[in-house]
């Protein structure tokens, strides 16, 4: 019985870190997926993957987009583009179950004029789990300073 009973112990000890880490697992596959659909030029399935009250601060935009609209709007010259995004070193924090904040550095290629253009950039993500999906509530992109010589 006292084996029982340290058993029941331990695993009740430790279901939270599970379930967190589950959580960070989880969340993460978004990160990576929204790298995936951005590389895959799909505007449309990036929208997608926010939150309807998302709030998405671009790397190139000059405004707060907040509803999906601005968001459609912002992610519009991605189709066709050939633009690319790699995920680079990257932290996680998971918050609680269903909440998780990703940060980390990624690195674009976007085309102009035919010729790829490499940018480096750091962002961060809120990663919300709404019944079964998980999905972006926050996203901050800016660029990557160059490291001091």
């Amino acid at each position: 019985m006292r084996k029982v009973s340290i058993l029941l112990f331990v695993l009740t000890a430790f279901m939270p870190v599970i379930a967190l880490a589950g959580a960070a697992e989880e969340a993460n596959a978004l990160v990576d997926r929204w790298a995936a659909t951005f590389t895959a030029n799909d505007a449309e399935a990036i929208v997608k993957l926010y939150t309807n009250d998302a709030v998405l601060l671009g790397t190139v935009s000059p405004i707060i987009a907040d509803n999906a609209g601005s968001r459609r709007a912002y992610f519009s010259r991605l189709p066709g583009s050939g633009n690319k995004n790699v995920i680079g070193d990257r932290r996680t924090i998971a918050i609680s179950d269903t909440a998780v904040l990703v940060t980390g550095f990624y690195d674009f290629t976007v085309m102009q004029g035919g010729k790829p253009v490499e940018s480096a950039a750091r962002f961060s993500m809120l990663l919300v789990k709404r019944g079964n999906d998980w999905l972006i509530a926050h996203h901050h992109s800016s660029a990557r300073p160059k490291p001091r010589q």
